[in-house]
């Protein structure tokens, strides 16, 4: 008599047989290169702290490998994303339209302006921003009074919204960006996972009047902690770095600041690693692309499940591999996560959505069906460059 293996053991040795049997975690990071070298030139010049030649090489090589005109580096993404939203004008009150399926970075970012997030649901290919959905949505609940646009329902301002690249990959900003046109909104891009991703042959984080990015000890590359603001705007870029190093007057001693600036520079140290991981990042997303190769042939024999693909006219950078189960096997999720841990190969599951968060349960939002759906429907499985060098 013939035994049918279980889904969860059935998933666990497709990634076994791409990972191999020592335990594995989802995403670490490499040190291959010149980490060492420039880390060790930092500790021999003293400059450890925000100043020192490698933030300024770190800005520029950001800048040359993204396409974009100015680069600031500050401490991380968060703090990329506030300064962003700042810089766009969000005030008190205002709300900022932000997916429901996204890390809680985004919608925190939201609320240090004193802004509201409000929820928008999510496209089933790209798990971004569904752009159609939210141009009825808008139609619908707002209008527009004095070339802003006005949510009916609470009368406040929405004054921006945030698209992120879910997983690496790009939402379809063309028509984003066409919604945000139509309806006055600035649109800020959260790049925070998507460095080394392109929509239509152009780097995300590039197409908004901001994008920011992410450099955590979990993303493509990493600097420990960090992140960036990327602008074409001169004016922006000044005053992005300007707030992000305490607002302070240049001046050979004296200490005058002309506005509320925040500490969020990058020390020279995270400058380093992070200089030097750049020089590695076109290897490490040849490897991605590979190990995504590698697992959608591993799991082309796994019923109800598949590994989820770049967006047409994209090409992502892979950051976390992720399986989608079919809406049949979904209930199955939990124990999938379970089996895969014990078995020592880390997944996790997508984010618990935004509105189903304490802080943020009474916050706006639109009809979340994507959303709650791709939310039981998705799992992260081991994605570190290495696993496929």
């Amino acid at each position: 008599m013939s035994t049918v293996t279980a889904l969860p053991e059935q998933i666990v040795a497709a990634i076994r047989a791409v990972v191999g049997p020592e335990p594995v975690a989802l995403h670490e990071p490499s040190f291959t290169g010149n980490e060492w070298l420039y880390l060790k030139e930092c500790l021999d010049s003293t400059f450890v702290s925000s100043v020192g030649k490698f933030v300024d090489r770190f800005e520029t090589d950001l800048a040359a490998f993204t396409g974009a005109r100015h680069v600031v580096a500050v401490v991380n993404g968060t703090a990329a994303l506030h300064i962003a939203l700042k810089l766009a004008g969000v005030k008190t009150d205002d709300e900022v339209l932000i997916p429901a399926l996204t890390f809680v970075a985004t919608a925190n970012a939201v609320t240090y302006c004193g802004a509201t997030p409000h929820f928008v649901d999510s496209s089933m290919p790209t798990m971004g921003m569904d752009a159609e959905k939210l141009r009825a949505y808008l139609t619908g609940h707002t209008e527009q009074r004095a070339g802003q646009c006005i949510n009916r329902v609470t009368g406040r301002v929405i004054r921006a919204m945030v698209p992120m690249h879910t997983f690496g990959h790009p939402v379809d900003l063309d028509r984003l960006l066409a919604v945000a046109r139509d309806f006055n909104l600035v649109l800020v891009e959260d790049a925070a996972e998507s460095l080394g991703s392109y929509y239509g042959g152009q780097h995300t984080g590039t197409f908004g009047q901001m994008g920011t990015l992410s450099f955590n000890g979990n993303k493509t590359i990493t600097t420990g902690g960090g992140g960036a603001i990327l602008t074409n705007d001169a004016e922006l870029a000044r005053h992005a770095k300007h707030l992000t190093t305490t607002a302070k007057l240049p001046h050979a001693w004296e200490y005058r600041h002309d506005e509320i600036g925040y500490n969020y520079r990058l020390p020279n140290l995270n400058a380093a690693l992070g200089c030097a991981q750049l020089e590695q990042l076109p290897a490490m997303l040849a490897s991605k692309r590979r190990l995504f190769q590698h697992y959608q042939a591993a799991f082309a024999s796994v019923a109800g499940v598949k590994l989820v693909p770049e967006p047409e006219r994209c090409q992502s950078n892979y950051w976390l591999q992720t399986l989608l189960l079919d809406a049949t096997v979904s209930s199955q999720r939990d124990a999938i996560l379970r089996a895969s841990n014990e078995a020592g190969c880390m997944t996790r599951p997508a984010w618990i959505l935004m509105h189903q968060l304490m802080p943020f349960k009474d916050c706006p939002h639109m009809d979340l069906t994507n959303a709650e759906s791709l939310s039981q429907c998705l799992i992260n499985i081991p994605s570190s460059a290495g696993l496929a060098s």
